[in-house]
């Protein structure tokens, strides 16, 4: 009995964390429109703010010819990765999550939003 209570807590831990959930690619794109005034969803067009194509994996403050805030380059030296994770705490609190980055965005307070963005991020980029 002690056992099923265990693994149904840890099933419904697993199903109850935002990083866990599914998001809509379709409304994250729509949701991301926010984001196109600095960023691009492609592999190689930076605007105010780096491109985002293939920010899922990638180590922070790394895209290459952008120049980013000494706490986002700090974060990325000491080993922060874009993982789905990581890019929800981000999306959600940007200062918070890296004190005195340059991103002007508050952040998204919706789970469901921040989860379709992190699944339109994770769509193949734009050409």
């Amino acid at each position: 009995m002690k056992l099923r209570i265990a693994l149904a807590a840890l099933a419904l831990l697993a199903v109850s964390s935002p990083a866990m959930a599914q998001g809509d690619a379709e409304k994250g794109k729509t949701v991301f429109k926010r984001c196109q005034v600095c960023h691009v969803h492609d592999t190689k067009t930076n605007k105010v703010g780096p491109h985002l194509g293939d920010v899922v994996g990638r180590k922070a403050g790394a895209v290459e010819g952008f120049k980013y805030s000494d706490a986002m380059k700090k974060k990325g030296d000491e080993g922060l990765v874009w993982t789905e994770e990581n890019l929800a705490s981000y999306l959600k609190d940007p200062k918070g999550f890296v004190p005195g980055n340059k991103m002007v965005f508050v952040g998204l307070k919706k789970d469901d939003e921040v989860a379709d963005v992190i699944a339109y991020l994770k769509s193949p980029p734009e050409q």
